[in-house]
């Protein structure tokens, strides 16, 4: 009797936060093996290595490794999930860069080092080697949030408009692959994400709003690749707005990730905070 061919491993290039273990979870649930290549002081090791069949690191610098780790384990297909502090690139004592990065880091033609075209050279790089990317969504798209009011506090009239006023910027803002969110307050824009990431966007627009009350709106970039830079929310989107005095999160129906679910909106409803997926 034939016995069936071995499954493949999906390669899953790890960065910071709950997407990555998520991810891992599922696929062991799904019994489809993972071999994880955690970027090294992001990643967290503790909670992926029981949910993959192999685990590497691999330091943010390098691309050589997480390829040779894939095609070593047999990988047709990879994906990856978790946030990467884009701050790093500018610190080059942690970078690190090994000679593939190099050569794709400064004698590769781009117009920016925008996340879409650093994101898809990477991509492209990798392909090089046979190693096609594929969104972690095709294999836990439940974690993509409904449309609908999340939570028990309902919106006012004024905060309905700073929505309507702040989305609009927020796509411009995507449009530019300049960042996902904006802060509003009575339809001025506080603050907007940039390099630092949603969190530290949040904080800003709570030190130069000290009444607070403001609405953060994050969206999907119109030219969204459902690969890669996935707008996510979770806990610590929470946190960050309960500290900063943030009111109201608008996120995108349908193209936005509610990371652990239950425990987001307990924490929200919590605080006083409106969840609003439109």
């Amino acid at each position: 009797m034939m016995q069936a061919p071995a499954v493949a491993p999906i390669g899953l290039l790890a960065g910071w936060g709950r997407f990555p273990v998520l991810f891992a979870a599922k696929a062991r649930a799904l019994g489809r093996p993972v071999v994880c290549v955690g970027i090294r002081g992001m990643a967290d090791r503790t909670q992926l290595e029981p949910l993959v069949d192999r685990f590497y690191w691999t330091r943010l610098g390098s691309m050589g490794r997480p390829i040779r780790c894939f095609k070593k384990e047999g990988v047709r297909s990879w994906t990856m999930a978790g946030k990467v502090s884009k701050i790093n690139m500018f610190r080059p004592w942690r970078l690190m860069p090994d000679l593939r990065m190099i050569r794709f880091w400064w004698f590769r033609n781009r117009r920016d080092n925008g996340d879409d075209n650093i994101t898809l050279g990477i991509i492209d790089e990798f392909a090089k080697d046979g190693l096609i990317c594929t969104s972690a969504l095709d294999l836990c798209p439940e974690l993509l949030v409904n449309a609908g009011l999340l939570t028990k506090r309902k919106l006012t009239a004024g905060e309905e408009k700073d929505i309507a006023f702040g989305w609009e910027l927020a796509k411009e803002m995507g449009r530019l692959d300049v960042g996902q969110s904006v802060m509003v307050r009575n339809r001025a824009v506080l603050a907007v994400e940039a390099i630092e990431g949603t969190d530290r966007a949040i904080l800003r627009a709570g030190e130069l709003c000290k009444s607070g009350g403001f609405v953060v709106v994050k969206v999907a970039k119109p030219q969204q690749d459902m690969r890669f830079d996935v707008p996510a929310i979770g806990v610590s989107t929470i946190e960050a707005m309960k500290k900063a005095g943030g009111r109201v999160l608008a996120i995108e129906a349908g193209k936005t990730i509610l990371l652990d679910q239950e425990a987001t909106i307990a924490a929200a409803d919590q605080h006083g905070i409106t969840i609003a997926a439109i």
